[in-house]
């Protein structure tokens, strides 16, 4: 056994004596079995008789009882044991002996710090903790984790993590499968994730329209950082090192590295209006500063620019607009001005940039559940355009003209703070263009 064990009988002389105390005490079987208690070799001769008193005590009281103190080993040291006696019954029922399992107390106290530490992990950790088997499926989920994951700990075990999560499952089945063939990782990873319990429907253009300032566009799950460790899990009962699968620990940490990427971001996009800035300032023309500022903005921003102005003519209501400056359509590049013909592009009643210039304020627009190819071309937009953001030009109240900013498919949509961006850009952008019309006069 892996508990030490002894037996006496009524008169308190040792019956049985096991190789476990045998290994604690250095007592061996021939040597305890027929002695008459235990006072002068396994306890002290002052301890004796209220050890032997409390063991034999069991004979007598209900269930087992639990007790603490000093044997002695064969060599003299002593060692502190948490013992459990119970009492052993005869034929007639009547008590005929005791017995006694006992292990070492700090040996004790490690495995119930153990179990303690796992029952704390599965129910009151404020980490998320999830074990992992051999086939990379839950097999022991704690509260905190199924909070996390947007279910309960049961409809959890035993799924395959792709029908838990809708981005982010190749990432970590790779981290787990390198757990298990190499180890634990040195340090934890970040892994950004969505549950598939936590998707939200939503769209610019769901319903077949072009969205306002507020459409974000794409009905998809919310994104979460989840900073995890990972532990390879063996048995301590296998000779060899067998992987019963994996421990994964992990905290959301989605809001600080939200706020940490729009404070990186922020900075960035503030350096860039600053460098378009004294850039613009050197151009004579200010047409080209025009595309100064708008090729800065551009960088990490959106893919393509398009400025139109109002048809110099005077069409104002309904709007109709010319182009200026645009980037290449084929692939990005650097702004180019327009071809001065004066020809208004042909967008269809309803379009972004016409609704953004009557309005005076920034749209939105998002392809959504449309083909991205029938959107842009309807829209008079590069192919490959998914995502668009529309600021109105206004120098000296008056609305100039639009400026367009347009992503590809492996861009997001806009969000709110891109607006904010973009009519910074605008402001910009419309007082060059207010200013080549002056010297155009």
């Amino acid at each position: 056994m892996d508990a030490a064990l002894c037996a006496l009988d009524a008169d308190g002389v040792v019956t049985h004596w096991n190789r476990e105390a045998e290994r604690i005490l250095g007592w061996t079987s021939d040597e305890a079995v027929g002695r008459n208690g235990f006072a002068g070799w396994a306890v002290r001769s002052a301890d004796a008789a209220e050890v032997e008193q409390r063991l034999l005590s069991a004979m007598s009281a209900p269930g087992r009882q639990v007790h603490e103190f000093a044997l002695v080993t064969k060599d003299g040291r002593r060692v502190l044991v948490r013992t459990q006696s119970a009492a052993v019954r005869g034929p007639d029922g009547k008590p005929a002996g005791v017995y006694c399992a006992f292990s070492e107390v700090h040996t004790q106290i490690d495995l119930e710090r153990s179990i303690a530490l796992s029952e704390a992990l599965f129910e009151d950790a404020s980490w998320g903790v999830v074990l992992i088997d051999a086939d990379l499926r839950p097999a022991v989920v704690n509260a905190h984790a199924a909070r996390l994951l947007g279910t309960n700990r049961t409809a959890l075990l035993g799924r395959p993590l792709g029908e838990l999560l809708t981005r982010g499952v190749e990432e970590l089945e790779s981290v787990l499968t390198h757990v298990l063939a190499e180890g634990a990782p040195p340090a934890p990873a970040e892994l950004w994730v969505s549950v598939r319990g936590g998707e939200s429907a939503g769209g610019a253009e769901g319903a077949g329209g072009d969205g306002g300032a507020g459409g974000t566009g794409g009905a998809v799950g919310e994104r979460r950082c989840w900073r995890s460790g990972f532990l390879r899990l063996a048995s301590p009962l296998a000779e060899e090192p067998v992987p019963l699968g994996v421990g994964w620990l992990f905290q959301d940490v989605t809001e600080s590295r939200l706020a940490e990427q729009e404070a990186a971001q922020l900075r960035f996009r503030g350096n860039q209006l600053q460098r378009a800035a004294r850039a613009a300032g050197e151009c004579e023309d200010p047409m080209e500063a025009v595309g100064v500022h708008l090729d800065f903005a551009l960088a990490g921003f959106a893919d393509h620019a398009l400025v139109d102005v109002l048809d110099p003519a005077g069409h104002i209501d309904p709007p109709r607009l010319v182009r200026a400056a645009a980037t290449p359509a084929e692939t990005p590049g650097p702004v180019l001005p327009g071809d001065r013909s004066w020809l208004p592009v042909r967008y269809a009643e309803g379009h972004p940039a016409l609704q953004c210039a009557a309005r005076a304020g920034s749209v939105r627009a998002s392809a959504g559940a449309a083909p991205p190819e029938d959107w842009a071309r309807a829209r008079q937009w590069p192919e490959g355009s998914v995502h668009a953001l529309c600021a109105v030009l206004r120098s000296r109240g008056v609305t100039l003209g639009v400026v367009t900013f347009l992503r590809s498919a492996s861009r997001t949509p806009f969000e709110r703070g891109d607006a904010g961006y973009a009519e910074s850009v605008a402001a910009r952008v419309a007082a060059a263009l207010d200013l080549a019309r002056v010297v155009e006069q």
